[in-house]
């Protein structure tokens, strides 16, 4: 099986994956928008003129999802069977968790890290009249499963124990 993504004039080419085994394949992703407890509070108490802001962030991490491909080169299409994002407003931040799930031949860790960074970003943009300081940080995998690379668990203190994934 040929997993390199270079061809034979050592040019970008999308791994074939046509003889890989179909498994259930899992994989969830954290990202952290830290911004002023006012703007928090404002997320808290429904008062930014956009709109709800993490209904819109879920929406905006769902569709960014779907669209991996698009924006990833290598990435393959893929036919997801769910996507869930987990928000958690602290005093001075936004902790989003994204799950992404398929049956497939190759993972979905791209599709939740994408997931995740829309989420955030979208956050950003609901309120960035409010608060142009706003920071996105930390945004990585938390844990993969199936293929044949197997369970990947990262071990971490800084994504909040709060959320449920």
């Amino acid at each position: 099986m040929d997993f390199t993504h270079f061809n034979d004039e050592g040019r970008a080419k999308m791994v074939d994956v046509t003889s890989k085994d179909i498994t259930v394949r899992i994989a969830s992703a954290y990202g952290k928008i830290e911004m002023k407890p006012q703007t928090s509070d404002a997320i808290k108490m429904g008062r930014i003129k956009k709109g709800d802001v993490l209904a819109v962030a879920q929406v905006a991490g769902i569709m960014a999802a779907k669209k991996t491909p698009s924006i990833i080169p290598m990435c393959h299409p893929l036919l997801i069977t769910g996507i869930d994002l987990k928000f958690n407003l602290l005093t001075d931040a936004v902790e989003v968790i994204s799950t992404v799930k398929l049956q497939g031949k190759t993972g979905v860790e791209m599709e939740a890290l994408v997931a995740v960074s829309a989420a955030c970003l979208t956050i950003y943009d609901m309120c960035k009249a409010i608060d142009r300081s706003m920071t996105i940080k930390n945004i990585y995998l938390l844990e993969k499963s199936g293929g044949k690379s197997g369970h990947f668990k990262r071990k971490t203190e800084t994504a909040s124990e709060n959320i449920p994934r």
